[in-house]
């Protein structure tokens, strides 16, 4: 039913396969339209809108090494560097 169709990216310029199994993929979630960017194009585009995480460094409560977090360490609650963190997760 489906084959696939070489497009070009509005982006970029080059062309790109929009296969068939895309192509379905695309028709079973309801889209019309086709893509109009590559892959690379269509990855830088959802990047550059994402933010960049704040990270906080604290001390690990285990080994006492640093530790960076993706949120505000607070003084009633321990902190684990991620090698800290992983072994207590083995051992439960």
């Amino acid at each position: 039913m489906y084959e696939d169709k070489t497009l070009v990216c509005k982006e970029c310029g080059a062309e790109f396969v929009f296969t068939a199994g895309e192509q379905e993929f695309y028709a079973s979630r309801g889209f019309v339209n086709e893509p109009q960017r590559c892959k690379p194009c269509r990855d830088a585009r959802k990047n550059a809108t994402r933010q960049e995480r704040e990270m906080f460094t604290a001390t690990c409560a285990a080994c006492g090494g640093e530790a960076r977090v993706p949120f505000q360490p607070r003084e009633d609650r321990p902190v684990y560097c991620s090698e800290c963190f992983n072994k207590m997760r083995e051992n439960q």
